[in-house]
């Protein structure tokens, strides 16, 4: 089942077995090593990751000019394989998601089929997560990727493609299945409080 929901997704990623000295003393994790990554989730598959990376190959903290780097050269590429006039764009509410430039950018993209904070269509409270990336991706992702402890950043990045590749097109499937019924279940609810939802895989 495809949908015509595109969704991105902004992580800080960390190789932990780095901090752990630095965690003992309680010490902020600005001095880990640390790395930013994005994932899109466009027509009921995933696009990326994508790692913000410098031209030298150094992690970045991810701005306003770095997000929208990442959708001139990245992320607007990868649709060319959709209609874009019948997707509909969706974001977090991150000040590099939300500032002027980076909404118009969108805007000149998917026009009025932009669901973010300061974008032709409000973003809803709450509304990342209920997305797949956020209840489901990022967190069957981190229950495989940290699994054999990566020393170093490559090696949790080079973990995370990995994870992403095997995902095979039947989970995807059940996701968007449980995420329809989920979203049902809310319009029935008229976006009222869901203590008892439960998402699942």
């Amino acid at each position: 089942m495809d949908t015509n929901l595109v969704t991105s997704w902004t992580r800080r990623t960390m190789a932990p077995e780095t901090c752990s000295v630095k965690r003992a003393l309680h010490s902020p994790f600005t001095d880990c090593p640390t790395g930013t990554v994005t994932f899109n989730w466009v027509a009921g598959g995933i696009n990326g990751p994508y790692f913000y990376k410098n031209d030298e190959g150094h992690n970045l903290t991810v701005n306003g000019d770095w997000y929208r780097a990442m959708i001139t050269n990245f992320f607007i590429p990868e649709l060319n394989n959709h209609d874009v006039q019948e997707l509909w764009f969706h974001q977090e509410g991150a000040t590099c998601h939300t500032a002027r430039a980076t909404i118009d950018l969108l805007k000149d993209t998917f026009g009025n089929r932009l669901i973010s904070r300061f974008g032709p269509v409000n973003w809803p409270p709450r509304s990342c997560d209920l997305t797949p990336l956020y209840y489901f991706l990022w967190s069957y992702v981190k229950s495989l990727v940290y699994a054999d402890k990566p020393q170093t950043l490559d090696h949790l990045e080079d973990n995370i493609r990995r994870v992403i590749a095997d995902i095979r097109p039947q989970m995807l499937e059940k996701v968007i299945e449980n995420w329809t019924s989920t979203l049902d279940y809310i319009r029935a609810r008229r976006g009222s409080p869901m203590p008892e939802i439960i998402f699942k895989m």
